[in-house]
């Protein structure tokens, strides 16, 4: 029997409870919950020899296996991780940002001790990326990463896209709904799928990035009319995070940031709160992953699977892996197809001049896209480019920011190019 403690009593925490009270899982059980003001949280639903407490001590104290730890945040999650496996307990967590900052450091600690950290949770909600890669991929040599990692996010976009409604009242009903937080911007800038990319680039590439440097582009200038647009380019929008590593040494090209994908490809037929993982090995091809990606129950199973295979393997990981991750440089700079969105008080001569501009910084222009029917003071327009340094395109709308006939700001995006579409 496997003794479990649940640091963190919030909707995954009380979904993790449930499962770990029922019928299914008679090899874990539950000993101990804390949360701060834990008498605010207590439910009458848990059996009655579970400990409640608002204080690690009593959980260090105890003769528990593992610790759940799903309290968020960095500092204090890190230091209850750190004190679990110093006394000789393992750790599982949907920690996203501790694994993304200090994966490897906790992996060692964990190693000398004898103890598992597990973090299937971390990654892409209910779907079993980490071990897949890990284990069911270990023979290949994976050189790419490609993924809808945020389910917030992904349900955001596919109801602008399905209903053509505002990017506000998608974001309300997914509150609603529970897949967005009371403070999204970690999920809609980016914050959390980056948090993610950076742990399945350790984990599947071998490859140790500064999460920091991996560029966000948020997904909160998306407008129904780009989903209109979009479709006329036979493509849909989602927010994409990639990594791949270049051929010069210790060198990754990343990004999480909203992106233009074909309609055939999987990202675009992703709906919902469900979330996807491509990964493209030397060897073995694309490997695709897909399921739900937020909400309690999805995260708790990943949880509760990671009790299971404590369970099972009862011998604790030595951390050998890590000796073949390499630190690498984040390339933020990509070469693709853009899409380039206007919305403008019309007028003559705007064409030329955004032509003029995006010439001088050395990008051509593929299409011009103008559906009929806008009114004239806010009128919206779409600029296709050919293929062309990201970087290109950020100098060049730097200044056709400044231009007086915008009346939002313009809006960029890469066209994913047939490499990165996974069968």
């Amino acid at each position: 029997m496997l003794k479990v403690a649940i640091v963190g009593f919030g909707t995954v925490g009380q979904a993790v409870a449930r499962l770990l009270i029922g019928d299914e899982h008679k090899r874990l059980q539950l000993t101990h919950i804390a949360n701060r003001n834990i008498d605010r949280k207590k439910v009458d639903w848990i059996p009655s020899d579970v400990v409640w407490t608002d204080e690690m001590s009593p959980i260090i104290a105890s003769d528990v296996d593992v610790v759940v730890e799903l309290i968020g945040g960095i500092d204090a999650a890190a230091e209850w991780i750190r004190a679990s496996l110093m006394n000789g307990k393992s750790v599982v967590t949907a920690n996203k940002q501790v694994i993304a900052d200090l994966g490897p450091e906790l992996v060692v600690l964990a190693a000398r001790n004898r103890r598992n950290i597990l973090f299937e949770a971390a990654v892409a909600g209910g779907v079993p990326v980490i071990r897949a890669v890990r284990e069911g991929l270990a023979g290949d040599q994976l050189v790419r990463l490609l993924g809808i990692l945020n389910g917030t996010c992904n349900y955001v976009l596919t109801r602008m896209e399905r209903a053509l409604v505002s990017f506000d009242e998608a974001l309300d009903e997914s509150k609603r709904l529970g897949y967005a937080e009371a403070d999204p911007a970690a999920d809609l800038d980016g914050i959390d799928s980056r948090a993610k990319l950076a742990i399945l680039s350790m984990v599947g590439l071998r490859r140790q990035l500064n999460v920091d440097m991996i560029p966000l582009a948020s997904i909160r200038g998306i407008e129904p009319v780009d989903f209109t647009y979009a479709r006329r380019l036979n493509c849909s929008i989602r927010q994409v995070a990639r990594a791949e590593v270049l051929e010069e040494a210790n060198r990754v090209n990343a990004f999480v940031r909203p992106a233009l994908v074909p309609l055939s490809s999987p990202l675009a037929r992703v709906e919902g709160n469900e979330n996807v993982v491509v990964v493209s090995g030397t060897f073995g091809g694309e490997t695709a992953f897909s399921g739900a990606g937020a909400g309690g129950f999805p995260t708790a199973v990943a949880v509760v699977s990671d009790l299971e295979a404590i369970q099972l393997g009862g011998q604790a990981e030595t951390g050998q892996w890590l000796e073949e991750i390499k630190e690498s440089a984040v390339v933020k700079t990509f070469t693709e197809r853009h899409y380039v969105r206007f919305i403008v008080a019309d007028r003559p001569g705007i064409i030329a001049s955004l032509a003029t501009t995006f010439s001088r910084h050395g990008v051509n222009i593929d299409s011009v896209l103008q559906d009929p029917g806008w009114a004239k003071n806010e009128l919206p327009f779409v600029i296709t480019l050919e293929s062309c340094s990201s970087k290109a395109v950020d100098d060049a709308l730097a200044e056709i920011n400044s231009f007086d006939f915008h009346v939002r700001p313009p809006l960029a995006m890469p066209i994913l190019s047939a490499k990165e579409q996974p069968l």
